[in-house]
């Protein structure tokens, strides 16, 4: 059995001190929207208890999908690898990036320069260019990470993502590659490929992406960013389904308006000589409303041999 602890959004603060060229534009805003709410509904204290529970659980992996940093200062990438290298190494860590990873163009290539140990496939040495980054492939035990990148720089009160025509025909190619390897793949994606949101938060080519996933398949797709839990279905190759599930914001206390912070893990385990392969179960830890205290809030299986039976 292979185990995947999940969490995203992470909102890392307190923000550093910035000169003030730095506090132009949509950075502004951003500073302005991080002390009127964010600083209060986030902070470390929440995000040690979240820490040290997936210690305890002992994961096998860890995959971050982003939204680590707030308005893209240069300090906030150093702080955000520090805390990265609480979880873990680079080989057992997996990250990708999030909207408030590239919130401005001139620091947009700081996750990929800072986080490239986290960020880099399997054999990929040396750095990491922008262009040929993602996806990215990484082999677990049976399970392969693939780590999509939806960070774009956006205007200011925008928060879209877009993968991109490159991007998903790579994926395509790289998909299909580990279905014939006969892994379980995982898609890293910060951005939902599905639900509804407003205009100003969406995967702008979402419908694209699901076209993808649709032709050439995927075991599971985990993402981020409403801050809130999800999990929905979209059709696979053939009559199959791909679990899309969403967590919430690492850093949200018991108390959050939006929803309790937590994070979830998948135990994924290889079923000999059944007619799907694999089982995967998803739990969901973390806090609930008024409860400080982090444990199990719900258990479900995602995928599993539905001929049994």
């Amino acid at each position: 059995m292979f185990v995947l602890a999940h969490l995203t959004d992470a909102h890392l603060g307190p923000l550093p001190r910035a000169r003030f060229a730095e506090l132009a534009g949509k950075r502004a805003l951003g500073v302005i929207n991080w002390r009127r709410g964010r600083q209060h509904r986030f902070n470390i204290a929440t995000i040690d208890l979240l820490v040290a529970d997936i210690k305890a659980m002992a994961p096998d992996h860890i995959a971050v999908t982003g939204d680590l940093v707030n308005v893209g200062l240069a300090a906030e990438f150093t702080t955000a690898l520090h805390f990265l290298k609480t979880l873990g190494e680079g080989h057992d860590v997996t990250v990708v990036p999030g909207n408030h990873d590239a919130y401005v163009r001139s620091t947009a290539h700081h996750a990929l320069l800072n986080w490239g140990d986290y960020m880099r496939g399997d054999g990929v040495n040396g750095d990491v260019t922008a262009e040929q980054a993602f996806p990215f492939v990484r082999r677990r035990d049976g399970v392969a990470l693939v780590g999509v990148s939806t960070a774009v720089p956006t205007r200011p009160f925008m928060a879209t993502g877009r993968v991109g025509s490159g991007q998903r025909e790579r994926l395509g190619r790289i998909l299909d590659e580990l279905a014939e390897e006969g892994l379980f793949r995982v898609v890293l994606i910060h951005h939902p490929p599905c639900g509804t949101r407003s205009t100003h938060k969406r995967l702008i080519d979402a419908e694209l992406v699901r076209d993808c996933l649709a032709r050439h398949g995927a075991e599971l797709v985990i993402c981020g960013h409403d801050h809130v839990p999800m999990v929905e279905m979209i059709h696979g190759p053939g009559s199959g389904l791909i679990p899309v599930v969403e967590a919430p914001s690492f850093a949200a206390g018991p108390e959050d308006r939006h929803w309790p912070g937590g994070y979830n893990l998948y135990r994924i385990e290889r079923l000999p000589d059944a007619k799907f392969p694999w089982r995967c179960t998803m739990e969901a830890r973390g806090f609930k409303s008024g409860d400080a205290s982090v444990d199990t809030r719900t258990v479900r299986v995602l995928s599993t041999d539905l001929s049994a039976g």
